[in-house]
């Protein structure tokens, strides 16, 4: 699998909500879900449901709300990791939160990660 990003994410263990908005159905009830990596434009959460690709998506972390769209959902052995693409670009700053656990991992090095698992 070739790395897509555009930009370096950070690796991350921390506690957030989410919220799942669905088109014609209340708002659903906040989830919480573990933050597992992010970066200015993005974001992958790790939840115990799986979520529709596409379907509006909002994190909520500490001091801030970052809103999106679920771009993929894929089973791993303790529930679903959910890739968010957040609506605007430059969304999260780390100034304003930065998760629990935050590992800065040079670009270099995920590239390295990502030429590994495509074998």
């Amino acid at each position: 699998m070739r790395e897509k990003r555009s930009e370096q994410r950070f690796m991350c263990s921390d506690l957030v909500k989410v919220v799942v908005h669905q088109a014609g159905l209340p708002q659903q009830e906040a989830v919480v879900a573990n933050l597992e990596d992010i970066s200015p434009s993005g974001a992958c959460v790790q939840l115990e449901a799986a979520i529709r690709e596409g379907a509006a998506i909002e994190i909520i972390c500490s001091a801030c709300r970052l809103k999106g769209k679920v771009r993929y959902c894929r089973f791993v052995s303790i529930g679903y990791d959910v890739g968010i693409s957040f609506d605007e670009r430059e969304s999260w700053v780390r100034q304003q939160f930065e998760p629990e656990h935050l590992i800065d991992i040079p670009a270099s090095v995920q590239m390295a990660c990502a030429a590994t698992s495509e074998q």
